[in-house]
């Protein structure tokens, strides 16, 4: 476009370089209407110039000196970085970031069904997969590098020395005491005693007992069978306890049960001293270098599992993080409610986040409108209206042309015959 606004400037001169030379010699036996046309047509190529000339150097203007020359008020735009910057940031904030503005264009979205409608594509929660299995690998690697796993163990062990434990496991205990479930623990440590004395081997086990302690019987030979024999009344007799104590709610050692723990509770929550003593054998188990050990090999177990699970192509880890996702949509799909609250939360967060960020948004503008590098300021707009403004030389020219053409038409009429 700047060669076409050339050429015409260039065609412009041409023609009235030739309009004048016809005029200042014209021929002899050139008819006097020709003289006219030709005055005519040295009015429109003279104006003609003038208009491409003035709009030339209005366009170079806005980007730069014209022909170099620091004339004033040449250079506009890379001279008033900072003013744009300001102007722009105070369009887009006031115009695009007002409250009002987005909170409409929120609501039209409604993005809890675009999100339901997303999640539930099933590309889309491939790629939700892949970049949590990628955030995974880049976890477990970091989590086996020998820093990383001292650092999360050394502060994972004060934690635990910090917390004060005894309360804790009292509340604990009381959640377990509410509504009998304590007792329901005791009927299943009863079931598994009572299996564990009818095995063969604990028998055996108290008949040697028995046998070994009963040391006249066994100088009469007799110590086997008697041995033998007491320890099934030992076990007959414990189990039978066992069956009354579970086929009876109220008897007397579930009482005594409901006592101990009670108690225990009570000494975890108030008995400083007993607090004392928790703390000191956390203390000692922490330190002690079996735990230690446990601890380490517990933390490389874990690590090796998801690595390795991780590293396959048919991952039970992605998988698992596929299928929530997918899972996460289709629940969205079916609860209206829950979309409607994701919307109502978006809007109610969104006005503070605006307050917060829109002035920080507008000066990041102006700064970097600021920060640009002249001539990479001048280049961008160029390339975006610089068509446009080589239209303006054009239309220049032509417009020039035909006020040359009117004026000396009114100059013509105006003189009279």
């Amino acid at each position: 476009m700047k060669t076409v606004a050339g050429l015409l400037l260039l065609a412009a001169a041409l023609l009235y370089s030739l309009a004048t030379a016809m005029l200042r010699h014209p021929e002899a036996d050139a008819p006097a209407w020709s003289l006219t046309a030709w005055g005519y047509l040295a009015a429109f190529a003279e104006a003609a110039m003038v208009g491409a000339i003035a709009d030339w150097f209005a366009v170079t203007a806005l980007f730069r000196h014209p022909l170099g020359l620091p004339i004033p008020h040449t250079a506009i735009i890379p001279r008033s970085k900072a003013r744009i910057g300001r102007t722009l940031s105070s369009f887009i904030t006031t115009h695009f970031l007002a409250t009002p503005l987005v909170l409409a264009k929120l609501r039209a979205l409604d993005l809890g069904r675009r999100l339901t409608d997303w999640l539930r594509h099933p590309a889309n929660a491939e790629a939700v997969g892949r970049q949590f299995v990628g955030v995974a690998r880049f976890g477990v690697e970091a989590l086996q590098d020998e820093r990383v796993r001292a650092f999360v163990q050394h502060k994972a062990i004060q934690r635990l020395q910090a917390l004060d434990l005894a309360p804790a496991l009292g509340r604990v205990l009381e959640l377990l005491t509410e509504q009998g479930r304590h007792q329901a623990m005791l009927d299943e440590a009863l079931v598994k005693l009572d299996e564990v004395l009818q095995d063969g081997d604990t028998r055996a086990l108290v008949a040697r007992a028995i046998t070994a302690e009963i040391r006249t019987l066994r100088y009469l030979g007799l110590g086997k069978s008697v041995g033998g024999w007491s320890a099934n009344k030992v076990v007959d007799g414990l189990s039978a306890l066992i069956g009354e104590v579970a086929a009876d709610a109220e008897h007397p050692l579930r009482q005594r049960f409901d006592d101990l723990v009670a108690g225990y509770i009570q000494r975890l929550k108030h008995d400083p001293a007993y607090r004392l003593d928790v703390e000191r054998l956390l203390a000692r188990l922490l330190a002690h270098p079996a735990a230690s050990a446990y601890l380490q090999g517990l933390w490389q177990d874990l690590t090796d599992w998801l690595r390795d699970d991780l590293a396959r192509d048919d991952s039970r880890l992605a998988a698992r993080l596929v299928a929530l996702t997918r899972s996460l949509g289709d629940a969205l799909d079916s609860d209206p409610a829950m979309r409607g609250w994701i919307n109502d939360r978006l809007m109610a967060a969104t006005p503070a986040l605006l307050e917060r960020y829109r002035i920080r948004i507008g000066d990041y503008i102006a700064e970097r409108v600021e920060q640009w590098e002249s001539h990479e300021l001048v280049a961008q707009l160029e390339q975006s209206v610089g068509k446009d403004l080589q239209y303006i030389r054009i239309n220049g020219t032509l417009v020039g042309g035909l006020v040359g053409l009117v004026l000396h038409a009114l100059t013509q009429w105006l003189a009279g015959p």
